[in-house]
This record gives C-alpha cells, structure tokens and sequence, in this order.
C-alpha cells in the first residue's frame, strides 16, 4: 500500500510517525527491549503528546532475528496465526559506539541508537538496512484532531528493506507475472483468479533476495508489498492495526535463506514415490461413467502409456450436491468395485473435494444445526450461491467440525479412494462473519487454507500411513509447503498460459514449497495439437504430471497419433529420471531446497541467470528449456560449466547462449557434469 505521493508529500490524510531514536532500552535474556520516539527527545516536555513505538528484538533460530515493532498494545489479540518452529536462544548482545550489535552465527544485526536504523550483515558483507523513515506507524484519513481522540480511516504499521544497487527480490508466493518482482505492488490476498491476471491462490509473504537473506512478515491476513515502487531502493511492506512482526533470515545464500525460512515455517513432507509418476484426470465438466474411464484405461495400456494415478474430478458427485461425498450411484452404482477394479490395474486413486458444503448436500442440515460452519455474528449459516447454490464454508476452527468434515474422508478412504485432490479454499468472506475460535476474519482469509490442507493431509497419513500421505492442492500460504502437492491452476490452452504458469512455479518454489504442478495442455479451452505436445514435455519434466482440463479429455489421441508417441517418449523419460527425483525429493525434505529451481536459485553468481524465466533446473543436475513457440525453435542459456544433452549426447561448454529448432519429442534437456 502506498502511503506516500512522491519523495516529498503523503497521499491525502494520511499521517506517519516514525522512530526518530532509542529513548530507553534493555536487554534481557531472550530480547533486546527499546522505547522509539517519533521525535527527538531534548527535554522533559518532548515526551508528552506523541506516538511511542516499542520494539523487541530477539534471535529465532541460528541467522534469523525477530523483530516486533507495537504501537498500541492494549488490542487484543485475536487468531490465527502462523505455526512457526522458534527456536528462542539467549540474545548476544553487547553495546558499543552508539549502537547495539546483535549477533547469531555469521550475521550480525546493528541497531544504531541516534539516528535510529538497523543494518543487516552476514560474514561481514553488508546485506540491508532499515532507517527511521522505513519505520511508520500510520494514520489514514486523519482530521488533524489530537491523537487520544477517535481516527475516522484505519491504521497500519510499516517497514521496508532497502534495495542496494541491481539487487532483485524474488517469491512472495505463486504470482504470474514478472518472475522479478521489483517494480511490483503486491497484495497478500487468496484469490480464485486463474493465471492470466496478478491474482493468486497462494499468497506467501516471504521474499527472497539475490543478495541472500529474505524478509518474512509474520501476519496470516492481508500484508502490501512495494518493491521498488512507492521508493524506487526500498521493498515497502505494511500491516493493518498496531503491530508489525516480521524476521530477517540471514542466509549467505538464497538457498541457505531458503533452508531457514522452511525450518521456520515447515519443511515439505516426502510426497510417496508414485505420485510423481503420470496422473490422468476425468476432467472438469465432461460426461463420463465407469464404462468410459475403462476404455479410457484400455486405450493408455494399449498405446504403452502407463499410469501412476486416476483422477476423478467434480462430477462423481451429483450436480448441485458438493460437497455430499457421496458417490452419484445413477453413474457409479458399485464404488467399491470400481475402486477395487481400478487398483486391480495398478492405479492410485484420487477424487476431487473442497471445503463447501451446498444447501442440497446430505450433510447441510447437520452441519448447520451443529454449528460446522462459518457464521455470521447474528447466528444465521454464511451462504451464497457462487459455484454451488447457497454453500456454507465449514468451519475449521472448531474441532468438532474438523473431526466430522475428516469422518467423511475416512469414508472415502476406507472404501478405496488414495488421496484427494483439494481445490478451492480462496474465496472467503470478511464482512459480518465469526469463526468458532473467536479468529479475525481478515486474518483468517489467507489462512483458512492452511488449516484445510491440514485437515485433510492429516486423515491421509492417518489412514494410509505418513508414506503415501498426500494432497494435490491449489490454495496456499506461509507453511503449506508442508503438505504437498500444489499445483498453478486454471490456466489457458495457449502458450502464454503455459509460459505465465512456468513462471508461477518458479515463484512458488522460490517462497518453500518444493512441488509444483500445472494441468497439461492447459484447462480452459482445449489446445492444437502443437500446444498439446510441448505442454507434455514440460509436464512430464515437472515434479508432478497431471492431464487435466475442462470440457474435453486430456488424452493424447484426441490431439492426433504423434501426440500419442510424445506422450509415451516422455513418460518413459521421467521413469528414467525417476531415481534422480526421488533423491531430490529427499533433498527437499530434509533442506526445503525445491525440486523445480529457478536459474538465479542454482546459479547466483551469474547475472544472466537473475532474469530468467523460461528455463530451469531440475534439481542441480538437469537444465530445461520447455518450448512456447510454434515454430519449435527456443533460445536458451547454458551457465558456465561442462554440458551434456541428455537426447543427443552433445557436449558443450558454458557459459554459452543457444538456439535450437526441435521436434516434438525432444527439447533442450542438459545434464551438468561439472
């Protein structure tokens, strides 16, 4: 949000108030303690009638300071809020020269008394820094009437890192645009936007810069990022209400910051080794029963395409009814046997949820009479008739609510269902709504889709062993890397949805998570054959491989005989990777370091690399250059280091740009061998 117009003026009635110094301070054993002015205290009368800030400053965790800026303490404080592994350490601090020097492991955060201002330094090498006027406690819409009295507009507190010369910041959740986000104002808001706008369905309000530490603001609701707008050398973050807390993580490296921010916020678990095999979905409002799905299996085994699991999407619900999670037996008469018939043939299975429950849904009644849903705060059920007629939302926050949504999944579970695909969880109301627990709605609206993946990721690995625990979710925040898979949703079948959806998960997985997935050939709309096939290579060279859509089948002979062939080659190129995934599978799990990485991530000391969007790294070993051109040309950089291309075998040495014009059943795929 931008406070300011200009360098010189502030936007219409908004008043700041910055800490111009450290009046009074004391270091205790787990803090440092400081009362902040927002004047310079020259005598006994300057400390009347004025705003006062109070900081803590405390070491979370080796090379990760806490810092906590409070205007008004006396708010109470309402959920939710970010389950987070502190690890509080007695604070080394000493005083010296004017200023405080904090120190945890190689970094060192200097608090300078008069003016006041933090730096950041780790092994020495100066990183950021936070002067007086990046702190503010703010007053919109104010009168110019005396502070005790009551303030018309709303109010926020305020920090910002500033941005050395040519440094980039990076993550802030799954975002589509510029995968650099300097130049951007961007909201943490959970959105149902699809990825051809700024919206997004995982908001992380983390980022991560190329010099090597990242900024993560500890607030679950709505955080505004400037980076690089409201002040072109400052990345700007604000908060409703009277408290900023956020942490500084100090790694060397983006990767190392990367390690600290997971252990902080939770590191994924080890998603079952056939989930990154190919998934095949019924797609989104196609007509289908258990006869078509065996043909469709029938089809996939003759032409040799072998599948790791079956999806069934919406519709093994009756119309009207989601969520009842009852099968529609009219289409479906023997779910058992089916299931049983479909793991006969070697498949996992996965089927379609969300946390709505429509008014025609089985389970309406008693979740209304019960209390399981969100209510307004005059007792009446939340309702509207957006995706499914007069929905109510359950409520998560009450355990008796969380117990019976996962009653039914047990259900599920127990009837031959492996996992559940848990779309939705974005679109929740703000206004004149309380939960169980007595959270804030607003804080509530990122979160709620922590606590839904959490529910169900929980009754998976309750009912099928940590193992094959697994989800494939869509919405997102700090911390729900912890419960892969996540995949970018409702994208175009064209190539510019396909390069925006890259461009996603590069940004997802630098904000920690390590999977990311995107609906192969696209979701709306239905793609040419040449789409098709360079959105297989692509998917088939991600962590996780679904065929999905909307409206039609994603199966390959619907796109001609050589997308049958294309399928098939890369299939069995991801089965031959499939050693070198798992063990990175098994890097991410225990370091946070994603599977999928961008360039800059592997290769920080290569400017070319800070910049890159259209290419990755598969682990630290393999190099793709999916094609999004027609023409099947694509130019692409090789970093310095010695080169092999896995289909050809040619050898190369980098630094080096190239050009290639490909087939469909290769692209530039490069193993680094040093």
């Amino acid at each position: 949000m931008k406070f300011f117009n200009g360098h010189w003026e502030k936007q219409k009635g908004v008043t700041v108030y910055q800490p111009k110094e450290i009046y009074e301070s004391a270091i205790r054993e787990e803090e440092l303690y400081f009362l902040a002015p927002d004047r310079e205290i020259i005598g006994r009368g300057m400390t009347l009638d004025g705003v006062l800030l109070t900081f803590h400053v405390s070491v979370a965790g080796e090379g990760i300071f806490h810092i906590v800026a409070e205007h008004y303490q006396g708010i109470k404080k309402r959920g939710p809020e970010f389950s987070l592994a502190l690890e509080r350490q007695t604070i080394d601090c000493r005083e010296e020269n004017g200023k405080f020097i904090l120190c945890s492991g190689k970094n060192e955060l200097h608090i300078i008394k008069k003016p006041f201002s933090m730096e950041f330094y780790c092994e020495g090498r100066y990183m950021t820094r936070m002067e007086t006027s990046d702190f503010g406690y703010i007053r919109t819409e104010d009168t110019g009437v005396l502070l005790y009295e009551e303030q018309a507009g709303p109010v926020y507190m305020r920090g910002a890192t500033g941005l050395s010369v040519g440094e980039k910041i990076y993550g802030l959740g799954e975002r589509f645009g510029p995968f650099v986000k300097n130049g951007q104002s961007i909201d943490m808001w959970n959105e149902d936007g699809g990825t051809s706008s700024d919206l997004s369905y995982k908001n992380v309000p983390f980022y991560l810069s190329d010099r090597g530490y990242g900024i993560f603001v500890n607030e679950p609701g709505r955080v505004s990022f400037e980076v690089g707008t409201e002040r072109v050398e400052k990345v700007g973050f604000s908060v409703p209400g009277e408290r900023l807390d956020f942490f500084y993580i100090g790694g060397s490296t983006m990767k190392e910051s990367l390690g600290l921010y997971t252990g902080l916020t939770g590191r994924p678990a080890l998603p079952p080794e056939w989930s990154f095999g190919l998934w095949l979905s019924t797609s989104f409002v196609t007509d289908y029963d258990e006869k078509t799905v065996m043909e469709i299996l029938d089809r996939m085994q003759d032409a040799g395409i072998p599948l790791s699991v079956f999806h069934f999407d919406c519709f093994w619900m009756k119309g009207f009814h989601w969520c009842d999670f009852l099968w529609n037996e009219e289409i479906f008469p023997d779910p058992a046997g089916m299931l049983k018939r479909l793991h006969e043939r070697g498949l996992r299975l996965c089927v379609w949820i969300n946390p709505y429950i429509a008014q025609a849904s089985a389970l309406f009644q008693e979740g209304m009479e019960k209390g399981y849903f969100i209510q307004k705060t005059n007792g009446d059920v939340w309702q509207w008739d957006k995706w499914q007629a007069g929905m109510a939302i359950v409520d998560f926050t009450n355990p008796e609510a969380k117990a019976w949504y996962q009653a039914r999944l047990e259900e599920l579970l127990a009837l031959g269902v492996d996992c559940f695909k848990t779309d939705f969880g974005e679109r929740l109301p703000v206004q004149g709504v309380c939960y169980y627990d007595g959270s804030e709605p607003e804080r509530m609206h990122n979160y709620y889709s922590y606590l839904y993946n959490e529910t169900v990721f929980e009754t998976v690995k309750k009912i099928k062993g940590e193992q094959d625990a697994l989800v494939f979710a869509r919405s997102g925040t700090s911390g729900s890397q912890q419960f892969p898979v996540h995949w970018g949703g409702d994208c175009f079948a064209r190539y510019e949805a396909m390069a925006e959806s890259l461009r996603g998960g590069l940004s997802l997985t630098m904000s920690g998570y390590g999977y990311w997935s995107h609906d192969i050939g696209g979701f709306e709309d239905t793609s040419s054959p040449d789409v098709y096939k360079r959105w297989v290579a692509f998917g088939l060279l991600s962590s996780h491989s679904r065929l999905h859509g909307s409206g039609s089948y994603r199966v390959p002979w619907l796109y001609g005989e050589e997308a049958v062939e294309v399928l098939r080659h890369f299939v069995k190129v991801k089965q031959n990777l499939m050693p070198y995934l798992l063990e990175k599978a098994k890097e991410n799990h225990d370091t946070g370091i994603p599977l999928m990485r961008a360039m800059v991530l592997e290769f920080p000391g290569d400017m070319t690399c800070g910049t890159l969007d259209l290419q990755y790294m598969l682990g630290d070993r393999y190099l793709v250059a999916p094609v999004f051109d027609s023409s099947g040309t694509v130019t692409y950089y090789l970093p310095a280091g010695q080169w092999k291309h896995y289909f050809t075998g040619e050898q190369l040495q980098g630094p080096v740009w190239r050009t290639d014009t490909v087939d469909y059943f290769t692209l530039p795929l490069w193993e680094r061998l040093c």
